[in-house]
């Protein structure tokens, strides 16, 4: 060996030598000899002859480097051998090969290339050294998952023809699934680079089944193992949930929905299909809706739910198949509410078929459940509990269900019917395992029972449940009977620990009593632990896809062994609970009730709150979405009246050089020639043209109104402001009169008092000239009666001249006020004089724009005249435009 290490290390530069070097290599580590001429204790021998060389070569790392080096060589008498021995290797001593070749620099990399070769039989060989380089190493699986190998391996795949390929398909198959199971980070770069859909087309099986080669059996069976890879119920959650969704979007759960109704399927392929068929639609509420709607090609159509449970029932139907179909049924109401619905539903009194046209499956399940088959029994309750599971309202309504047992005899409810055949045991005569039968409805009743208060009391209610339970535990019986003991315990137990005391008979407290009369407390654990320690509970517990070697060790249900670990340890603490203690707990127990409808109000509140507040959101995104479009539509008018301006300008100033130089370039336009179009274009702005026209002659026809309307009230004003003036005038005049002659009344007036105070003053002389005189000259009368009657003259006249006075004040008041209104008068109409000039001065200087403006119009439009007459094109009288306001 030395020396052949030797020649691959020296003589690199001779092809056919390292060829021969390596076939050498490859002979004395392979094992692949003639096993029809060995026995098995030389084929032995020559294992380990295999390994021991093995050993030797790869003790030093360097030879397994350089024979990495020698398969880069694209010398198929180099390349191919070398490829070969590197399998054999890995054959021979895997892990260590594989960490040798994991931390060589490149060394994974280097033997992807090998996937890329345009020979065939390196190709194949290299898929089969992937496989075995990927075997159970999850950080090499990664590395060839990176370099881009499930593209590689599904081209191959479909250019060998998929499913209809030979075996290089199953060969790929095969490095597939070692590089997916198990490996979540694989798992997920294949559904992320969208491979999924790729595998839609493996499933499009034609309609002619018949006569099906064992290869494209083998190779539809891995197939389908590979899709069951990435749903398997092992996986993350997540993960798993997400490749469901993804392989119903793209079709491949309808694809393999079709495999399952078709007809000529073999029965290996019909069993994995309905597997795969189980694990694609498992807790995904999408994939599940869809399954039950799903209807077998037969007349009148059938859900295909039906049509799979009567192949389940039928016991001349494979095991395997069976046991395929129950795992199916399981996967169907896995976390889905309304499947379970669906089914209890075809079992309630309201809605039976009375017709018996159809079977229901809640039919089958019944027929099952109560046929003389023990595996038809085990399926039919196991199911039947899978519709029950975690679901209060179903096992309540599940009470209601009552079955005609014989003509002329009541009908009695599917919970005494299933008490009954269990209290019955071996007189029944059935085929297969004694115990099955048993053990099937045990587990329904116990999962019937299970958290609901309401069945434990119709339980309760029949007197002959409890002697029977404890009748069964209290016996010593054989070990096959013993696990029939445990499940009779836990179903006593759950009588126990799910009792509300609502029968007087049968309360808590007495049922512990009994069991402590009749079987003791130790004896009762000890017998509830049976179901736990047993290996086919056990197996059970592993994984949920029920699988067994025969069918007499079919006897737990996976779920079942989850509700076992739950309540065996309540169970056991409530059978040694005294009654203070149960008190104590039923007290708590309100207690959280109380708070969980607390809880759940609250939850009610907030959701509705919730909904308010996404509605709300809703309307404000409305709202401004509608917002955002208003604006944009103003901004868009705005551009668009912008344009339009800038047209408008650019069209004013392209007409104002096309008339300046109108002259300059007609004799060009009339030898070049214009066009039809260019005409109709000028004929349509003349037109518009045309229209501002008429439009600037009715607004001057307006401000010519508004004007003659301003000069109308400007003259009536003018006339008001002369009578006001004048008025004003002639009150001034008429004032100044009144002064005078009040002047000249003050200076009468004074006059007068002058003239009183002299004649008073001659008064009082000539009445002391009497008193002087009266007693010379006697009786004298005369002049006496003379003076007074001038002073009543004088006060007459003085009354008058004061009220002259008084009346003369007063009209010079009533003047004074006169003349300060008139004066306000003014003012405002000054004011509004001022105002009336200003607007006039703008309509006239509005009118001389809008008459520049027709002038100018009237000039374009002529030159537009002249041009159209220029282009041979007759102007009618009605666009002679210029003569109307000429």
């Amino acid at each position: 060996m030395e020396h052949l290490i030797h020649v691959l290390q020296t003589d690199r530069s001779d092809s056919e030598i390292i060829g021969y070097a390596l076939d050498t290599l490859y002979n004395v580590i392979s094992n692949d000899l003639e096993e029809e001429e060995q026995e098995e204790n030389s084929a032995k021998q020559v294992d380990d002859l295999g390994s021991q060389f093995t050993e030797i070569f790869i003790k030093q790392q360097e030879n397994v480097t350089l024979l990495l080096t020698l398969v880069e060589e694209f010398d198929f008498h180099v390349r191919w051998p070398g490829v070969k021995l590197l399998t054999s290797l890995l054959k021979q001593q895997g892990p260590q090969v594989q960490q040798i070749i994991l931390v060589s620099p490149m060394g994974v990399s280097r033997l992807m290339d090998l996937l890329a070769d345009s020979r065939e039989v390196i190709r194949n060989d290299g898929v089969l050294l992937l496989q075995q380089l990927t075997k159970s190493n999850a950080a090499i699986q990664k590395i060839v998952a990176f370099e881009n190998a499930f593209e590689r391996l599904l081209d191959i795949i479909t250019e060998e023809g998929n499913s209809d390929g030979g075996i290089v398909v199953e060969d790929c198959l095969l490095l597939l699934q070692n590089l997916l199971k198990n490996n979540n980070s694989n798992q997920n770069f294949f559904k992320e680079g969208s491979y999924i859909q790729r595998m839609k087309p493996w499933f499009e099986v034609g309609d002619d089944n018949c006569g099906w080669s064992a290869q494209k059996v083998t190779n539809l069976h891995l197939m389908l193992q590979l899709v069951r890879v990435l749903v398997s119920p092992t996986n993350p959650p997540g993960a798993t949930s997400s490749c469901q969704k993804a392989m119903f979007h793209c079709g491949l759960l309808q694809q393999l929905c079709t495999i399952l109704m078709a007809t000529g399927v073999p029965a290996d392929i019909l069993t994995e299909t309905i597997n795969t068929v189980s694990e694609v639609i498992r807790g995904c509420q999408t994939n599940q809706d869809y399954f039950a709607s799903v209807n077998a090609p037969s007349n009148p159509p059938r859900p295909a739910i039906v049509v799979l449970l009567m192949s389940m029932v039928n016991e001349r139907q494979p095991f395997v198949l069976r046991c395929a179909v129950l795992y199916c049924f399981q996967c169907f109401l896995y976390k889905n509410q309304k499947g379970q619905g669906e089914i209890v539903s075809t079992l309630l009194p309201s809605t039976i078929d009375a017709t018996g046209n159809s079977v229901s499956a809640g039919q089958l399940l019944c027929g099952g459940l109560f046929s003389t088959d023990s595996l038809s029994n085990w399926c039919a309750a196991v199911a039947l509990a899978h519709a029950l599971q975690e679901n209060g309202t179903l096992k309540e309504q599940l009470l209601r269900v009552q079955l005609a047992t014989s003509i002329g005899n009541p009908p009695v409810s599917l919970l005494q019917q299933c008490t009954n055949i269990l209290s019955q045991g071996d007189k029944i005569d059935r085929r297969g395992s004694k115990v099955q039968t048993r053990v099937g409805l045990l587990m329904l009743l116990c999962t019937w029972l299970s958290n609901c208060s309401i069945a434990v009391t119709h339980f309760l209610h029949n007197p002959a449940n409890v002697p029977f339970l404890t009748g069964q535990i209290a016996e010593n019986l054989g070990e096959e009977e013993q696990l029939v003991q445990g499940l009779c315990a836990l179903l006593l137990g759950i009588s126990i620990y799910y009792n509300d005391n609502s029968l007087e008979n049968y309360r808590k407290e007495k049922l512990k009593q009994l069991i402590e009369k009749r079987i003791g407390r130790e004896n009762f654990i000890e017998k509830l632990g049976f179901i736990s320690k047993h290996e086919l509970y056990s197996r059970a517990a592993q994984k949920p896809q029920p699988s067994f070697s025969s069918p007499d060790h079919m006897m737990f249900d996976h779920e079942f062994t989850k509700l076992v670990k739950e309540l065996e340890g309540v169970i056991s603490k409530a059978i040694y609970k005294s009654s203070e203690e149960d008190k104590k707990e039923e007290e708590v127990k309100k207690t959280l009730e109380q708070h969980d409808n607390i809880v759940t109000h609250y939850k009610k509140v907030i959701r509705e709150q919730d909904q308010e507040l996404e509605e709300l959101k809703q309307r404000i995104s409305t709202l401004t979405s509608q917002n955002e479009q208003l604006q944009a539509t103003v901004t868009q008018q705005v551009s668009q009246i912008q344009q339009h301006k800038d047209q408008y300008n650019l069209l004013k100033v392209q007409l104002g050089k096309d008339t300046q130089h109108h002259n300059s370039h007609g004799d060009t336009l009339q030898m070049n020639g214009i066009q039809t179009e260019e005409v109709s274009k000028l004929k349509e702005e003349l037109e518009e043209w045309k229209n501002k026209h008429e439009l600037l002659q009715g607004q001057l026809k307006e401000k010519d109104s508004v004007i003659e309307k301003l000069n109308s009230s400007q003259l009536e004003m003018g006339a008001t402001e002369q009578s006001l003036q004048t008025s004003r005038f002639g009150g001034l005049e008429h004032s100044n009169e009144l002064q005078k002659e009040l002047e000249m009344l003050r200076s009468q007036l004074q006059l007068q008092a002058a003239e009183i105070s002299k004649l008073q003053m001659e008064n009082q002389k000539l009445q002391v000239m009497n008193t002087a005189a009266d007693p010379m000259l006697g009786d004298s009368g005369a002049p006496a009666a003379m003076s007074s009657e001038l002073e009543a003259r004088l006060e007459q006249e003085i009354k008058e001249l004061k009220s002259q006075v008084k009346a003369l004040s007063e009209e010079k008041e009533s003047l004074k006020q006169q003349l300060d209104s008139s004066t306000s008068t003014v003012a405002i109409l000054q004011d509004k004089n001022s105002r009336l000039e200003r607007e006039v001065a703008e309509s006239k200087k509005e009118q001389d724009d809008l008459l520049v403006l027709l002038a100018d119009q009237d000039q374009k439009i002529s030159a537009q005249k002249m041009k159209l007459k220029d282009f041979g094109v007759a102007v009618s009288q009605g666009m002679d435009l210029g003569s109307s306001w000429v």
